[in-house]
Parts: C-alpha cells; structure tokens; sequence
C-alpha cells in the first residue's frame, strides 16, 4: 500500500479536466490510501462559494475528498507547507498536485509527484 496525498488541484481535475483522479490513480500506483492535509479541505471550502467552472470543481472536490480520503492534521495552515511537513515526518509517499512550484519543493525532497500531462494523462515524476 502507499499512502496519496491530493492538492486541492488534483481534487478539481474531474471536473476542469474530466479525469477520474481516484480511477486513474487507483490504476497507476500500487493499493493506493488516500489522504488530505486539513488545510486543502479549507482551502476547498472557500473555493466553492461563487459561480463557474472552479467553484462548481471545488465542490466537487470536496465531496470527493469527504468520501474517499483521509483528513491529516498538520501543524501548518499553508496546503503546500502541510505538504513538506508530511513529506518529512514520512507520512505520504506521493502527492498528487499540478502546481509546479510545489511539485519542485517536493521533488527537491525526495517526494514522488504525479501529475497531468497532456490534457488527460497522469504520470509519475521520481525525484
């Protein structure tokens, strides 16, 4: 089993992009475990309210998060900090993100990411 962390990015992939994120995954990584710092819920959250495309994705990116991921606590209130601080204490062995200054923090950390390529492939990129 590995352990999958999402941005709030990758949980609005289904709609903005029409990727089935948890399919998709589910068949490029090994008995994956899905999990979200607290802080991308919030960040969601706040997302949703308002009219369009990304406020529509972000709803349904938290329902997606509600019934398919784990919720972590972390010390840090920043989605990307919340990231490294799980890459550090070894909490998470992916993460799933398309923003590329976090995918670059993470690579320099050792932390495989996944991401889109294209405009409906996932890939993995190893450190």
């Amino acid at each position: 089993m590995v352990i999958v962390a999402l941005d709030t990015n990758a949980l609005m992939v289904p709609v903005e992009l029409e990727i089935r994120i948890f399919e998709e995954l589910e068949l490029l990584l090994p008995s994956p475990e899905f999990v979200i710092p607290e802080p991308v819920l919030q960040e969601l959250s706040s997302l949703k309210h308002g009219k369009g495309v990304a406020s529509r994705a972000a709803r349904v990116g938290l329902d997606l998060a509600k019934m398919r991921c784990k919720i972590i606590k972390t010390e840090n209130a920043a989605a990307d900090e919340s990231f490294l601080e799980l890459s550090y204490t070894s909490q998470i062995d992916y993460v799933v993100t398309n923003d590329l200054s976090l995918r670059d923090r993470l690579l320099g950390a050792g932390i495989p990411v996944v991401g889109v390529r294209g405009q409906n492939t996932l890939h993995i990129m190893e450190p």
